[in-house]
């Protein structure tokens, strides 16, 4: 690295204007340094435009549609809804459309940062190739992101399927659809498009759904897509594609071949870091086994000033992991000479917006048995909740395992409604370490979810309060009973 330019024409250059890009970007310009930002497609990302906030919107509508079906259960005897499926597509875009100027080139002008639309192509660790043009800097963050990952199926390419990326541009709703993956998008997806009223199947090579979270959990949401009419296939594993007088998925299962009817598919099966064709390769910059680029504990590649956050680096594949990340490597190409912030990873939290929903942080019991953690679980039935029966919103869990003995908590699993929002709190315990006899002090408002997460620590001070103390106090209370003395002797106010 001894044939840096004397000089740069910006501090940071940062390659793709997804969540993380987005955030490392804001916060150099904040700090008043030059910030170079570089998209070739679209400001947002895939979390704005193909991701989170589509896939939001779209289970907005559907869960819409699946109240009306079942009034019943609000007192309402009856109750129907018109709709038009292009309308609901369309509906997803104008959220978009809503949300763009957050991310907008407009807006990180305005905030100092410098946009350009184009495609980055790193020519040394100091310089990026653009539009013709080539920019120095004293430092690089590669925030490029992830694309769908697409299997090698046989005839995959002579039938009618679609990506997490292109699903949006669907505006005739398939009548029967097969939805391959049983991770978050797919679960997702899958309920979605079933609560619009299209035929979906569910195909999953794994012994069940939403395979990282534990048995439990995971038979609570497929229980529900079963009530909502989603044929799930597990153990099955997609093997080619048929396109005769209809389009087939042959699929091995249970050591039989089975073949499945459909009109679309959505292939929901994993991301891919995108690391291809802007000059990792002839920098030779380090990637993991898994494709991902290889970075340090401060987000640095083997090259000290080139920096990786986001779906490109990993662990994790969330809008909030990049930004998060965005942070520590902005911070440390900035101000690393002075002191260097090694990125935390200790408290994240991630929720699977399924009806119900899942959310969880830190632990759960199969990840405590993989890793030989001794823990112990305490659960609080959402049935039991007052809001929750009130909203006939009344199932679900909230899950937590602490450290046998003590109230520390390792991991908090949430399944119901809302259960994305209720994490918080839990999130935040677990970061500045308050343990579970913190949340049962703190009122919480009367009637509403959060209280399950009191629930949940009552349930815990219960299970650990002390018998002995408490035999002794019982003993007191009687003899206390028992005994006249002057402060149990009724006394009688005298008029004057």
């Amino acid at each position: 690295m001894d044939n840096a330019p004397d000089s740069f024409d910006t501090n940071i250059i940062v390659i793709g204007a997804g969540s993380g890009g987005l955030i490392a970007a804001l916060i150099a310009a904040a700090v008043k340094a030059k910030v170079t930002l570089i998209e070739k497609h679209k400001m947002g990302g895939d979390c704005l435009n193909t991701g989170c906030v589509p896939s939001k919107a779209l289970i907005k509508s559907a869960r819409f549609l699946h109240d009306v079906k079942h009034s019943d259960k609000y007192g309402i005897k009856s109750a129907s809804a018109e709709f038009d499926f292009s309308d609901v597509m369309e509906r997803v875009q104008d959220v978009i459309k809503k949300i763009e100027p957050h991310d907008s080139i407009e807006r990180f002008t305005g905030l100092g940062v410098d946009c350009i639309t184009g495609t980055g192509k790193i020519t040394s660790p100091w310089s990026v190739e653009v539009n013709g043009k080539t920019i120095t800097a004293r430092n690089i963050i590669l925030a490029t992101g992830a694309r769908p990952f697409i299997p090698p199926i046989e005839g995959l390419e002579q039938v009618n399927w679609y990506s997490s990326d292109t699903i949006w541009e669907l505006r005739e709703q398939p009548k029967r659809m097969i939805v391959l993956g049983g991770g978050p998008i797919g679960c997702e997806m899958a309920q979605a498009f079933s609560r619009l009223g299209s035929e979906v199947t569910q195909v999953e090579m794994a012994p069940r759904i939403m395979i990282r979270e534990d048995e439990e959990i995971s038979a609570m949401v497929e229980e529900q897509f079963v009530s909502d009419g989603i044929k799930v296939l597990t153990n099955t594993r997609a093997t080619a594609c048929k396109k005769g007088a209809e389009q087939l998925l042959v699929c091995e299962q249970d050591g039989k071949t089975i073949e499945i009817p459909f009109d679309a598919m959505l292939v929901a099966i994993g991301r891919k870091p995108n690391v291809e064709g802007f000059g990792l390769e002839e920098l030779g910059v380090t990637l993991r086994k898994n494709t991902t680029v290889e970075t340090d504990a401060f987000l640095r590649t083997n090259y000290d000033n080139i920096f990786a956050v986001g779906d490109v680096t990993g662990p994790y594949q969330f809008t909030h992991t990049a930004s998060h990340q965005a942070w520590y490597a902005t911070v440390n190409s900035l101000f690393g000479q002075f002191k260097k912030y090694k990125a935390d990873y200790s408290v994240i939290p991630w929720a699977t917006f399924t009806d119900p929903e899942v959310a969880r942080v830190g632990l759960n019991e199969s990840d405590a048995k993989e890793k030989n953690i001794a823990y112990e679980v305490t659960t609080y039935g959402i049935d039991d909740l007052d809001r929750a029966i009130a909203d006939s919103e009344d199932r679900g869990v909230v899950k937590v395992l602490t450290v046998p003995g003590k109230d520390k908590i390792l991991g908090v699993t949430i399944v119901g409604a809302h259960a994305g929002d209720l994490l918080p709190e839990f999130v935040m315990a677990m970061k500045y370490k308050l343990g579970l006899k913190k949340i049962l002090g703190t009122i919480h408002i009367y009637p509403t979810m959060s209280e399950a997460n009191k629930a949940v620590a009552g349930n815990w001070q219960r299970a650990h309060a002390p018998q002995f103390a408490l035999k002794i106090l019982e003993r007191y209370h009687r003899w206390r009973r028992g005994k006249k003395s002057k402060d149990s002797t009724a006394t009688t106010a005298t008029e004057s």
